[in-house]
């Protein structure tokens, strides 16, 4: 076993002995958690995987239920969705009216295809309204354009992205061709919009995809900005996976009566094997990640580190070691990272290590594994994190590096 659970002691593991040794009579792992936020109860990071095949949610509708034009049925067709997510059957028909809406709902269920569905709609009915779409990070906001062209092709509708670590100049060429749908991060978006580049004069719909983690990042006063912007008469849709209190009472001041669905059903964290590999100071973590690599099982592994610099340390290292590794963090311009997630989809390389950038803007098929290099900050980032594997029914495993 390379890994055991917090109650079992350091005898479980072969690494158990090594790893302790390696640290007598060092001060390291002291010194480091002075300047650390403070840790997680790690008996968070233990859970059996306990998948709820046989319990499924009942789906009231179909697509064609939804009274949607016949190309989006035929794209939807296309894309090969049968039914409605649960997230998707009990929100679109708000959605679609026109309402408001605060949806909550797990990782990789849908959400995305409900404030698509219902912007397209929109636009197909009223070609000279435009939609606002803001996420918290360039890959979320990349993934969420690819989502809409799918479901807008053969359509008169084009949609642009507008993000960080892009060439500002060359998406001010895409805003002359007066887009339909804007979508873009908080900062790059009040940018454009001070140069007097976004016109929002026309936005009948905002989306504030994974606001709780806009808000976490310090964007309030950019969003609020924003929809400042927007004429009195808009629909503001909102949709995350997890959501506090304090993040709801903020989000429900953008909103007008909405209407709030929430289908979480943790499917995502009961398909993962979750749990904790003992290791002390950063060479005890090489040492194992380098011989859990090594194993078969580890097929697909996404690994995520605190920061730009120690995610690159870990890259460099395992490169050594001749794995086929890459990295993404904010230090790379986005054509970087989307051509690493690009390689990482295509299996040209079988290990990707990141920082939380990545935690809500991978969508990626078949992770085997999460591993966190380094601790999360909140309990919130590590069910995101995880959350990247054990999709689509299929199961994965969570492991979780602690001192």
């Amino acid at each position: 076993m390379y890994y055991n659970r917090p109650s079992g002691g350091r005898g479980a593991s072969r690494h158990g002995a090594s790893n302790n040794s390696f640290n007598k009579g060092r001060s390291f792992g002291n010194k480091r958690a002075r300047f650390m936020p403070k840790s997680l109860d790690t008996r968070l990071f233990v859970c059996p995987a306990t998948p709820q095949v046989d319990q499924e949610c009942t789906i009231n509708h179909t697509f064609l239920d939804f009274d949607l034009p016949k190309q989006i049925q035929d794209n939807i067709i296309a894309k090969g969705y049968l039914n409605p997510t649960p997230i998707q059957d009990q929100s679109l028909e708000a959605a679609l009216s026109g309402k408001d809406v605060l949806g909550l709902a797990d990782t990789g269920t849908g959400k995305t295809a409900v404030f698509a569905l219902a912007i397209i709609k929109n636009i197909i009915a009223n070609p000279n309204d435009t939609a606002l779409v803001v996420a918290p990070t360039r890959e979320l906001a990349v993934q969420i354009r690819d989502e809409i062209r799918s479901l807008t092709t053969n359509l008169p509708i084009y949609s642009s992205i507008f993000i960080g670590g892009s060439d500002i100049r060359r998406q001010l060429d895409e805003l002359r061709r007066r887009p339909h749908i804007y979508i873009g991060t908080p900062g790059r978006l009040r940018d454009l919009y001070n140069r007097r580049a976004l016109r929002l004069d026309n936005t009948r719909t905002v989306v504030l995809d994974e606001v709780d983690r806009m808000l976490d990042m310090g964007f309030v006063h950019e969003i609020t900005e924003l929809l400042s912007f927007l004429p009195s008469e808009h629909q503001t849709l909102l949709f995350s996976a997890t959501i506090d209190q304090k993040v709801e009472g903020i989000a429900l001041k953008f909103m007008n009566q909405p209407v709030k669905i929430s289908v979480k059903t943790g499917a995502a964290s009961l398909n993962v094997e979750q749990n904790v590999v003992r290791a002390s100071g950063k060479q005890g973590k090489l040492t194992i990640l380098n011989d859990l690599l090594a194993k078969e099982s580890f097929q697909k592994v996404l690994i995520f580190g605190r920061t730009k610099y120690g995610v690159e340390e870990i890259a460099v290292s395992l490169k050594k070691s001749g794995f086929s590794v890459d990295s993404i963090h904010g230090d790379k311009r986005q054509n970087q990272r989307e051509a690493v997630l690009r390689k990482f989809k295509q299996n040209q390389i079988n290990v990707l290590i990141a920082t939380d950038v990545a935690a809500r803007g991978i969508d990626v098929k078949d992770i085997t594994h999460v591993i966190n290099f380094d601790q999360p900050a909140t309990y919130a980032d590590y069910i995101h994190r995880i959350g990247r594997t054990g999709r689509a029914g299929k199961s994965g495993t969570a492991l979780t590096f602690v001192d």
